[in-house]
């Protein structure tokens, strides 16, 4: 395929899946629960936290995320008691448990009352092409309370080679603003241009079928050269494209 008929293929496919129908089978729908910004701000970062493993248990253990907040995270966040936390004990998905459930409630207030909130932190150390450092700087600034050492697992840091998918994913729902209602576009400080494409197993599959990528891990290097060719198709929105992979390799097995 030349690049003309790669972008012609894939932009089809973000026209396909970029839509209303997306949501209802997609972590997404947590922060479009809200309509304050800080809500769907705390709630797309708790539900993108926990998005790995069976998509149906996300959204099932994301919702159980907000029933213990009772369904008003930023109030929660910002005026929750002991009492409140221990509440949050038996919370599990996976690997996250309920001790790190309540440390990053403590993590949220921190960042709420001492850093002007998430987009604020997320907003410093961006460069032209990347928001990999930033990601690296926010888990700094998360970490800054005291906190097992354990919980510090459940946030990426791209300095260290990872793809942040989750993080990255978080990203794509903040920050793009094509007005097709998946996203949110509620972060008016970063640019579309310099989002990465969230790298998980689909997509990593689907673009290396293409020939998009040459790496076989999905790590921080795979995804700096999955950007590149992103930033070549659409230099102003390359990570529109994760709905085109994404939905290639799960919905329509193209692997």
């Amino acid at each position: 395929m030349t690049t003309s008929e790669l972008k012609s293929f894939l932009d089809e496919k973000v026209i396909q899946y970029n839509t209303l129908d997306f949501i209802e089978s997609d972590p997404v729908q947590i922060p479009h629960l809200f309509s304050q910004k800080e809500d769907i701000e705390i709630a797309g970062f708790l539900s993108a936290t926990i998005a790995w493993g069976n998509r149906k248990m996300i959204i099932k253990n994301s919702h159980k995320m907000m029933d213990l907040m009772g369904n008003s995270p930023y109030d929660f966040v910002m005026s929750h008691s002991e009492y409140d936390l221990e509440r949050m004990e038996s919370f599990v998905h996976r690997t996250y448990n309920g001790q790190d459930f309540t440390s990053f409630i403590r993590g949220l207030q921190h960042i709420y009352k001492n850093h002007d909130g998430l987009e604020a932190v997320f907003s410093k150390q961006q460069e032209p092409n990347s928001m990999q450092k930033s990601i690296s700087e926010f888990k700094k600034v998360f970490f800054e309370i005291p906190h097992q050492y354990r919980t510090q697992k459940h946030i990426s840091d791209p300095m260290n080679g990872s793809a942040a998918k989750r993080i990255n994913m978080m990203l794509r729902w903040f920050c793009r603003q094509d007005n097709k209602g998946v996203d949110l576009g509620i972060w008016k400080s970063i640019s579309p241009s310099i989002l990465s494409c969230p790298l998980d197993v689909h997509s990593g599959n689907v673009a290396r079928k293409l020939g998009m990528l040459t790496r076989k891990q999905n790590d921080g290097k795979a995804l700096t050269e999955l950007d590149t060719k992103l930033r070549e198709l659409d230099p102003n929105d390359p990570a529109k494209y994760d709905f085109a992979l994404f939905g290639l390799g799960v919905f329509e097995g193209f692997i």
